[in-house]
């Protein structure tokens, strides 16, 4: 049996490893290009600001993408359909909710204006939006009792299932295979 050889100290030295942060850092750098990028474009401005004038500028589609989608959850249970819709910064006012040819329908519009003057400085900023989504009516919805409440930014549709739509469901008994 052979000892272990130690390196003696004329041997060449072997290069080191590679730290593990010097690998990703070629991406990284790309990544916060790239993020600086697309900061500049939906800010709608090539060159970066500073202050309250980088607070001031205009984002361009600010709130449209947001108003062109609200962002809806529906969840089903044994009685009812429920759906829900995000609409901050809007009122029941500003939300129509309609019912027809088994479509529900819900549209809105957002305005707002805001004006700000200082020394040396003058804002005035108006953003209109508008969205609509067409939902297809789940079957078995008792139209006549569909009612909508709004609260805060969140309107509640609750869809009623009809009496004969929560009877006809039946759970089938699902047998292993042989």
């Amino acid at each position: 049996m052979s000892e272990p050889r130690t390196p003696s100290p004329q041997s060449p030295a072997s290069p080191p490893a590679p730290r593990p942060e010097t690998a990703w850092q070629p991406l990284a750098s790309l990544r916060s290009e790239m993020d600086r990028l697309f900061d500049n474009f939906w800010r709608g401005i090539g060159t970066p600001a500073s202050g309250a004038a980088q607070a001031a500028l205009p984002r361009l589609f600010e709130g449209a993408f947001g108003a062109a989608a609200p962002a809806l959850d529906l969840v089903e249970t044994a009685a009812e359909y429920r759906l829900t819709a995000e609409l901050p910064g809007m009122d029941a006012k500003d939300v129509e909710l309609t019912l027809a040819d088994d479509m529900l329908t819900l549209k809105g519009e957002k305005k707002e204006e805001r004006e700000e003057k200082t020394e040396g400085f003058h804002l005035s900023e108006r953003r209109y939006g508008s969205f609509q989504r067409a939902l297809p009516l789940p079957r078995g919805v008792d139209r006549a009792k569909v009612e909508a409440s709004f609260d805060k930014g969140v309107l509640t549709v609750i869809l009623p299932k009809a009496p004969e739509a929560a009877a006809a469901r039946t759970r089938i008994e699902i047998k292993p295979g042989s």
